[in-house]
């Protein structure tokens, strides 16, 4: 049981990381997808960080002290990850509110039965 309790973080990934795949899979609103897209990578960016640290370490900083120390690169990937994210966000958001200007909807069922009409015609 100890052993379950010492990884609750990757059960907290897996909970986060199938709660927004069902998401983008089930739910057929552009917002909520674009949601589901940043819960998912959310989870990712928990993995790696769970993954960089290293147990009884320190900073990268050398001193006669410390022996074993953490590796920061995978913080500093996660950091540029949320940059890139944010911005993908906003983009998604921002495509997003354009189809809604040119479809009149958010809806993927919608807009696809707008365009087979159009098609038709």
């Amino acid at each position: 049981m100890s052993n379950f309790l010492d990884l609750y973080n990757y059960w907290i990934v897996i909970v986060l990381m199938m709660l927004g795949f069902y998401i983008v899979i089930a739910k057929p609103n552009l917002v909520k997808k674009i949601i589901g897209l940043s819960i998912f990578q959310t989870s990712v960016f928990i993995l790696y960080i769970s993954m960089g640290n290293v147990e009884g370490g320190t900073a990268p900083i050398v001193d006669d002290r410390f022996s074993l120390y953490s590796n920061p690169l995978p913080h500093v990937l996660i950091l540029t990850a949320i940059v890139v994210g944010v911005a993908t966000t906003a983009l998604g958001l921002a495509l997003t509110v354009r189809i809604h200007r040119d479809w009149g909807s958010i809806n993927e069922d919608k807009i696809e039965h707008r365009i087979k009409q159009e098609q038709d015609s």
